[in-house]
């Protein structure tokens, strides 16, 4: 796995080729993010490196985050996420991971928790086909038999029924980098990315 960079999802929009067609890109204020720590196999059992985005006032961390940036004269970050990675090398605490390790033509896998709909039926949830809604019909987006009789006498585990919608982690790949803005840390990608605005994304690099 290579070292990526944590993100805030800003918003959609759309921008122009030089044909005139309209891409829609996703902008993403990237970075910067700080080593905070460097796990090595002899001394964690693993090689990966830790990194912190989105400084913020003491007082919003409790006092085990406080003493662990300490260590490293890191600031007060609000996330920490970590990497695994098969290199250490030419790494150090400290370092300041920026937009600038992007190109742009690059294809990145962006990672972040999608939006929550809350308690959804099956229609909904797992496209499943209503019943007529005509000729007397009282079965309209009921999930339907969700079993057999005798034998089994039970459901079997994993059977698609209605439940919470949305809200997990996701990964989308293959995006390609359309724009850097290394001033406002700025990353446009072309099309959609997990999540609403606002949301914590993690960007990383694709190894071809």
């Amino acid at each position: 796995m290579n070292i990526g960079i944590l993100g805030t999802k800003l918003g959609m929009t759309q921008i122009f080729d030089e044909s005139g067609a309209a891409i829609p890109v996703t902008i993403i204020k990237a970075g910067p993010c700080v080593i905070t720590q460097i796990k090595t196999t002899k001394t964690d059992g693993y090689q990966a490196v830790q990194i912190g985005y989105s400084e913020i006032r003491p007082k919003l961390l409790n006092k085990a985050k406080l003493g662990h940036l300490k260590k490293t004269n890191s600031p007060p970050l609000r996330y920490l996420k970590e990497y695994k990675t098969n290199s250490i090398d030419n790494l150090n605490l400290g370092t300041t991971l920026s937009v600038e390790t992007f190109n742009t033509g690059d294809t990145v896998a962006i990672t972040g928790k999608t939006i929550g709909k809350g308690f959804a039926g099956t229609v909904k949830r797992h496209n499943f086909t209503r019943g007529p809604m005509t000729h007397g019909s009282k079965n309209h987006r009921e999930p339907g038999s969700i079993g057999m009789g005798t034998t089994p006498g039970r459901v079997y585990p994993g059977k698609r029924m209605a439940g919470r919608l949305g809200g997990k982690k996701t990964t989308i790949k293959n995006l390609q980098v359309v724009l850097i803005n290394p001033e406002n840390n700025l990353l446009v990608v072309k099309g959609a990315v997990p999540g609403k605005v606002g949301n914590l994304l993690s960007i990383q690099k694709t190894i071809v």
